[in-house]
């Protein structure tokens, strides 16, 4: 879910009570497309046995850009403008985090 002015129509993220620019106090919930494109990331390495990790901006296809992270095949190599696609992970014993999946060239959106 992402917030979307009325009057003006554009998505709004991180949450918030009004529109920034207009200040438009008429921010609805709607649904996200989960679509997106990569915009930068970077891998951070961390010393010892502790798992390297990415730290990934995105786009949204509503707009506004978030940070993130990528999981899956290739996401320590994506490439900028690379599209992705939302998922839901939750790590074992943790919270529900909001992550992005690369999707293949050549595979269909839905």
């Amino acid at each position: 879910m992402i917030q979307r002015s009325r009057s003006s129509g554009r998505h709004v993220f991180y949450p918030r009570i009004a529109e920034p620019g207009t200040g438009a106090r008429d921010l609805e919930w709607v649904e996200a497309s989960g679509a997106g494109t990569v915009h930068s990331f970077t891998v951070v390495t961390q010393r010892g046995d502790a798992p390297d990790y990415n730290i990934a901006l995105v786009d949204l296809a509503e707009g506004p850009r978030l940070m993130t992270r990528l999981v899956g095949p290739g996401a320590d190599t994506p490439g900028i403008g690379q599209a992705v696609r939302a998922e839901i992970e939750t790590p074992e014993g943790g919270d529900p985090l909001l992550v992005f999946r690369l999707v293949a060239e050549g595979e269909a959106e839905q």
